[in-house]
């Protein structure tokens, strides 16, 4: 009896539920699970989803499906225990044993309806054998299970403990929170405080742990309702794109379509004008044979002349070709107005490029979340704009004329001049910035060797200067509330943060005089030189990236 039980309890006992094995299965490795349980587990494990394949739980090995297209629930049907397992579960499994007839009274013979089962000794007792097996000092505190509502009886798992192998485990140890044996309590923890046996524990475990499962199905629930959403909004998504898709093919189509006109306008312009030109050479081809002709017949009249021998013929022809009447035949030569002298296709591949990237089909436009959550997805914590170097610079275009019918309107007017200047300010560049809700305007001082910074705070007018020890000349936003600063006969750049106060962060010296200048991105300035003549893409350190000459004089 007792070895029917250690073997039920050693060897017949799935490790995942900790109860006899339903539907047993071994894997590759040798370790045998209930199919059910080796399913759950495989079921949280991403990498054998992707490898179509059960994972043991112990050794982390992987066993093969043989249909791996089979719903995962399916994989493991196919998966047989090894005959060990199976010829023990058929020998003292819980469905092996007769749980109709009392195990004691058919030894003796008799048959006795069987009403309780001992699950430590493996045996199905009658009412008078359960009595004597309670008396029994060895068996008095076996665990007896009624059979008079279910047939079926579950074996209890006993667990054993490691060290004393005969032991169970049936304390728990609080202060260390470990599950020890009677032993393990005497030598181990006898100076612990909190030593109580698992039993009592049980309840309290089970209500912390329906209170996990609530939780749990809580959060489940929530997130089966926002995976439902998000499948929703994908729907959304989806159809949406379809409709921007068509929406751009469209505007595209009609692009090509004016396109098409404009080509077929050209074409038809040019068949026009080719064909009054070809018209007119031909005229003048025929008018050309024409001329050929007379001339030949004039040619033969004199040549007439010269061989007779009659003096008045000479005569008359000498007198006709001084009186100009050969000439008169000939073409008159008289430039035809309007006339085609040559047909040429000027073709400006400037500004068709020009006209292409200026062609607006229309915008994408992003709208992102303003909630970021940080525990689920990863943080770009900062962005560089990279400038494309490689790129050929194009000189787009030169406007050389001053539009003098636009009548020029004042907004405002800033005097620059503030206390401590020497002189009375000379304002070469400005820029304006939204500094916390002030707008901010920044001007560089010439004449003072200062930047300068006018607001206006709680309704009363307020500025900064900060002196610096070059002449300021050109000046631009970099972002947000910094602005750089040419410094041009010290040959320096310098970065002021603006508060609206004026603040010097740094200064960079360069290899160039440089007087105006902008930042393409917050990681590269442009700026431009007098000697030589040339736009500099410099990064933050004063380093030139690229040199820009679009015109040799400057």
């Amino acid at each position: 009896m007792a070895t029917s039980q250690k073997l039920t309890e050693h060897f017949l006992t799935c490790s995942i539920c900790t109860e006899v094995f339903d539907k047993p299965c071994t894997l590759v490795c040798n370790h045998t699970f209930c199919r059910k349980c080796v399913v759950n587990y495989t079921k949280t494990r991403r990498e054998a989803i992707s490898a179509k394949s059960l994972l043991c739980p112990f050794c982390r090995k992987m066993t093969k499906v043989s249909d791996p297209e089979k719903p995962v629930e399916e994989w493991a049907d196919d998966v047989q225990p090894i005959f060990v397992i199976q010829g023990l579960l058929d020998s003292f499994g819980p469905g092996s044993k007769d749980t109709t007839n009392c195990s004691y009274c058919k030894e003796e013979g008799e048959t006795t309806p069987a009403t309780s089962w001992c699950s430590v000794c493996d045996d199905a007792l009658c009412e008078r054998c359960t009595r004597m097996h309670q008396r029994i000092p060895s068996s008095r505190n076996h665990d007896i299970v009624d059979l008079s509502s279910e047939t079926k009886v579950k074996v209890k798992r006993k667990v054993m403990c490691k060290v004393h192998k005969d032991e169970n485990i049936k304390y728990l140890c609080k202060d260390c929170k470990t599950a020890v044996c009677q032993t393990c309590c005497i030598i181990h923890h006898r100076k612990c405080d909190m030593v109580v046996e698992i039993e009592s524990e049980i309840p309290a475990m089970k209500t912390e742990l329906k209170k996990n499962k609530e939780n749990l199905l809580k959060k489940h629930d929530e997130m089966k309702t926002y995976v439902g959403k998000q499948n929703s909004i994908v729907k959304e998504e989806l159809a949406l794109y379809i409709r921007i898709e068509s929406s751009i093919k469209s505007a595209s189509l009609r692009a090509i379509q004016m396109m098409k006109a404009k080509e077929r306008k050209l074409l038809s312009e040019l068949k026009e004008m080719s064909d009054r030109h070809i018209g007119q050479l031909k005229a003048d081809i025929k008018s050309g044979e024409m001329s050929v002709q007379m001339y030949q017949q004039q040619t033969e009249l004199i040549d007439q002349a010269l061989q007779s021998e009659c003096d008045m013929n000479v005569y008359e022809i000498y007198q006709g070709c001084e009186a100009g009447d050969v000439q008169a035949v000939g073409v008159v030569d008289v430039k035809e107005k309007g006339r085609i002298d040559r047909i040429t296709f000027r073709q400006d591949s400037d500004k068709l490029s020009r006209a292409l990237e200026d062609l607006h089909l229309g915008e994408i436009h992003v709208q992102c979340d303003d909630v970021l959550d940080l525990k689920a997805a990863p943080v770009l914590q900062d962005t560089i704009n990279v400038l494309d170097l490689k790129a050929a610079p194009v000189l787009q275009d030169t406007i050389d004329v001053l539009d003098l019918k636009s009548a020029p309107v004042l907004q405002d007017t800033i005097i620059v001049t503030v206390a401590g200047d020497a002189g009375g300010g000379y304002p070469i560049d400005v820029t304006v910035l939204e500094v916390n809700g002030t707008d901010t305007v920044v001007v560089t001082d010439f004449e003072n060797n200062s930047v300068k910074s006018f607001y206006s705070s709680n309704s009363q007018p307020g500025h900064s200067k900060l002196n610096l020890v070059g002449k300021p000349y050109g000046i631009a936003r970099l972002k947000h509330n910094l602005v750089v600063v040419t410094l041009r006969d010290t040959s320096q750049i310098v970065t002021v943060e603006v508060t609206p106060d004026l603040v010097l962060l740094s200064t960079i010296t360069t290899s160039k005089q440089y007087w105006g200048i902008t930042s393409p991105t917050p990681s590269t300035l442009a700026a431009s030189s007098e000697s030589p003549p040339c736009v500099d893409i410099l990064d933050m350190s004063g380093h030139v990236l690229k040199s820009v000459c679009p015109r040799p004089n400057g």
